[in-house]
């Protein structure tokens, strides 16, 4: 058997038999098998032995004596004719498990376990891309087979209207419905919920390129999957439930109709309105509100540096400051010639220069003279005015005559 069968070759062979597959397919979906006289005899009716070709392009898989159409084609069969069944909404639920586990081991991983992680990332991804499919295909088969009950095509009694109508609502429509709650437990809008949130983090902090990159496509993936659940879970909420709800109550409607059509004028009719349902808020209000305060939960300290002003840096020249008070001495008032000379050269008295020149009375080769009791004078500077005593500076008394070496 060629087991590498050119893909050209067996879609031109799809298309050239398709009435003979339409037929295989509908024996399978009625008995869930193919029996192998009914192969014949579907073969046989359309004129074309091709039964060996069938099993060489793995389109039909053999049970014992009879056959089975292989999932891949029987799927796609069930998609393009749209006659898929409705899953139980247990069998969606499963999900939940397979995506959760996921998720703990990629939390688990080490960073020695890169290829690992690449990879269960990518797993995670491939779950949740069926589990929205999933989703979508019930949601559109529920809601085609519901309203092809109330327009009841098949010509049922409302007895039995009215009995299939409250199978979908308990087991298909309210557990589906519960499966897309973000706010249950354990339903698989909450798992993925939580799981966006993770990978939220890690695509802008995993250090790793590729990683970081999967994560980006991931978190991108999330948020086109949470838009997809609440569309599903609008449709169930506010288009199927209430189908359903008015095929449960048709039947009480019009017994009411056609006794008030035997006798139109028995009572006054009210006048009829157009109700109309609607929120004030976004559906997406939930999350949304949640994001918005979780973004404070993890606030990091922040520093503010505020920007010094520029100012000119001033160095204090000792040596010519202590030559002008040496030429001007005697002086009998120390702290006015300070606020004299700053004044003369600054055109104003700051602190930080007052304070550093007189810093002249430690000078060793002057001598001090302390006032009387309660000579003081008051100096001016910028910010301050500054009582200081009056302070007399000399010499230490030695001549003026410079010494001469004999």
């Amino acid at each position: 058997m060629n087991t590498y069968a050119e893909p050209k070759s067996v879609l031109a062979f799809l298309h050239t038999y398709n009435e003979i597959l339409l037929d295989l397919f509908r024996v399978q979906k009625e008995s869930g098998y193919i029996n192998s006289d009914v192969l014949n005899l579907v073969v046989k009716k359309h004129g074309h032995d091709i039964i060996p070709q069938l099993v060489e392009y793995r389109i039909l898989r053999q049970l014992n004596s009879d056959f089975e159409i292989h999932s891949v084609y029987y799927q796609l069969m069930e998609y393009l004719l749209n006659e898929f069944k409705p899953l139980l909404p247990e069998t969606i639920q499963k999900y939940h498990y397979s995506i959760a586990s996921l998720f703990r081991k990629i939390r688990e991983s080490s960073k020695f376990e890169e290829k690992i992680l690449s990879n269960r990332i990518t797993d995670l991804s491939l779950q949740i891309k069926e589990f929205i499919e999933l989703v979508e295909k019930n949601t559109f088969k529920l809601l085609t087979e519901t309203r092809e009950l109330k327009s009841n095509v098949a010509k049922i009694d409302y007895r039995e209207k009215v009995h299939k109508a409250s199978f979908w609502i308990e087991y298909y429509i309210i557990p589906l419905n519960q499966i897309l709650d973000v706010n249950q437990y354990d339903s698989v809008a909450s798992k993925l919920y939580e799981v966006s949130e993770y990978v939220n983090q890690k695509r802008l902090l995993y250090q790793e390129d590729e990683i970081r990159s999967q994560f980006e496509k991931l978190y991108s993936q999330l948020i086109q999957v949470n838009d997809n659940l609440l569309r599903q879970s609008k449709i169930l909420t506010n288009e199927l439930l209430p189908l359903i709800e008015r095929i449960k109550t048709e039947s009480t409607i019009l017994t009411g109709w056609i006794e008030f059509l035997k006798n139109p004028y028995k009572e006054e009719t009210p006048d009829l309105l157009k109700s109309e349902r609607g929120v004030p808020y976004s559906n997406n209000i939930y999350l949304n509100t949640k994001e918005f305060f979780e973004q404070y939960l993890n606030s990091t300290p922040t520093f503010i540096d505020e920007a010094e002003v520029a100012t000119e840096k001033w160095i204090f020249d000792k040596e010519l400051y202590k030559e002008k008070l040496t030429k001007d001495l005697p002086v009998d008032d120390f702290f006015s010639w300070c606020a004299k000379e700053l004044k003369q050269e600054y055109k104003q008295l700051e602190e930080s220069k007052f304070f550093s020149l007189t810093g002249l009375l430690f000078e060793e080769d002057l001598f001090l003279e302390l006032p009387q009791k309660g000579e003081h004078s008051k100096i001016k500077t910028n910010d301050f005015t500054l009582q200081v005593p009056k302070i007399k500076i000399n010499t230490h008394g030695l001549s003026e005559i410079p010494y001469i070496n004999s």
